[in-house]
């Protein structure tokens, strides 16, 4: 389990750009040390430990791309039709029997493995049979058309995934075309995730008439889930300081990673902060970002903490930007920025230069063919219909103050955000 000196996240000033802040937790976390190795079956979205080195070339054998005939190259037809004698039938899955000589063909059928001798395959559709039965060949074709060449796709001892990669099936699938039954991948992050805060309450249980019930936990379990971690559902803590520092001391010795909901403003009823300062060091972060107020960063005997908002726009926003940065290092797995995609602004912002903005949206198909975004119609950070009713977010640079409809706007899907 990493372990960090109280301060390495100490820093001040003025608010820091969200570019700034997700580099400063890059370069300040480490992935945890242990690894393992899963079956293929349970390797999707985990993070690859080491590089992973061909032990064989894809395809190992030279093969067919096609179903037809097989020859020599030195045997092609040049000015005029050539007949040849079949001399072999090559399935998939079936060595050769005969060497190809000049004046012979060999059947063959798509992926079986060409035979000695020849180097080239003409497809079925451009060949006809003579009435002796024998194959007629036209000219016109190169030498090694049709032909998959051993290690065409990979070499042996090829690096063909490196560490850090975040396992896709098509990664998974490239492991086993490989002859591999598992692979070797760090250990799962494990984070402890409580919410805050005597206003809310676990679903389920009695409300009373100024209570909520708990949702930003569940939705960061979820978020946590996706990115591949080991999760302890540590449930609602009490505006109790001397309680949250107990249960975050706790928390810290068995984990990689301590998450939190809500608690971390500077108001007087905030008494997360005041819990982490009894057991820990607390910085507080002043990122440029909205939503997303106060978020705060903290190390806990070791084990570093973030605060995220108690609102739930807040909540997912900054995690998407902020806490998963600081889970994927933790991983050990391979930076992921966000790719955004350009589309037509269909709505009127405005915003304050030199912070980051995210605005809720769908997408809809304009009447020139052109996809364009609407923003959702209401603002707030605690509008949980507002994630639920869009498609993702425009972001919107620190130098941006204002879009007008038909300006062009970066968009994120909420799937890119994990």
């Amino acid at each position: 389990m990493a372990q960090l000196s109280d301060d390495c996240f100490a820093f001040g000033g003025p608010l820091r750009p969200l570019d700034e802040t997700a580099a400063l937790i890059a370069s300040r976390l480490s992935a945890v040390d242990e690894s393992e190795t899963v079956p293929l079956t349970l390797a999707d979205g985990r993070v690859l430990a080491r590089d992973l080195v061909a032990p064989l070339p894809l395809p190992p054998f030279t093969n067919s791309a096609v179903d037809g005939y097989a020859l020599g190259g030195d045997d092609l037809p040049r000015d005029a039709e050539k007949t040849f004698a079949v001399v072999d039938r090559i399935q998939a899955g079936m060595s050769p029997h005969q060497v190809v000589t000049p004046g012979q063909v060999a059947r063959i059928f798509t992926g079986a493995q060409m035979p000695e001798g020849a180097d080239t395959v003409f497809m079925q559709e451009d060949v006809r049979i003579d009435e002796t039965g024998r194959i007629v060949l036209p000219p016109g074709l190169k030498r090694g058309a049709n032909v998959r060449p051993a290690g065409e796709d990979i070499q042996m001892g090829e690096a063909v995934l490196p560490a850090g990669q975040r396992i896709r099936p098509q990664d998974v699938a490239l492991a086993a075309a490989l002859g591999l039954t598992g692979l070797e991948v760090r250990r799962r992050v494990r984070v402890a995730v409580f919410s805050t805060g005597d206003e809310i309450v676990p679903p389920g249980s009695h409300r009373g008439p100024a209570q909520l019930f708990d949702s930003n936990r569940f939705m960061l379990m979820a978020m946590l889930t996706r990115l591949g971690c080991e999760i302890t559902d540590l449930g609602i803590l009490a505006d109790d300081s001397e309680l949250i520092a107990d249960r975050l001391s706790e928390a810290a010795s068995a984990h990689d990673l301590i998450l939190t909901s809500g608690g971390v403003s500077t108001g007087e009823a905030d008494c997360v902060r005041a819990g982490i300062e009894r057991v820990g060091t607390l910085v507080f972060w002043r990122v440029a970002i909205k939503p997303g107020r106060p978020v705060a960063m903290g190390v806990i005997k070791g084990t570093p903490l973030i605060g995220l908002p108690g609102n739930p726009v807040a909540s997912f926003v900054t995690f998407a930007h902020i806490a998963r940065v600081a889970i994927l290092a933790l991983a050990g797995a391979r930076p992921q920025p966000s790719i955004s995609t350009p589309l037509r602004a269909a709505f009127s912002y405005r915003k304050k230069e030199g912070r980051r903005e995210y605005v809720r949206v769908s997408l809809r198909n304009a009447g020139d063919g052109s996809v364009e975004a609407v923003k959702f119609p209401r603002e707030g950070a605690g509008l949980l219909s507002s994630l639920v009713a869009t498609d993702g977010l425009v972001e919107l640079g620190e130098e941006v103050t204002r879009v007008e409809p038909g300006q062009t706007v970066q968009f994120l899907t909420y799937s890119s955000l994990l």
